[in-house]
């Protein structure tokens, strides 16, 4: 998980993190008069898993 983004891989962050930034995927919050939030910038390095073994 990073931000409020959940994902198996690297690539399933980045790719929530671009819907979320154009709008494609994630829906409205009705009642809710603000601007969308800004996702904020992916770190400069890989995103280490969490380390549960299936």
């Amino acid at each position: 998980m990073w931000w409020n983004f959940i994902g198996r891989s690297q690539q399933d962050i980045e790719d929530a993190r671009t819907d979320w930034t154009t709008g494609s995927r994630f829906g409205t919050v009705h009642g809710y008069d603000g601007d969308r939030l800004a996702a904020p910038e992916l770190p400069p390095v890989a995103l280490k898993p969490r380390g549960r073994v299936r």
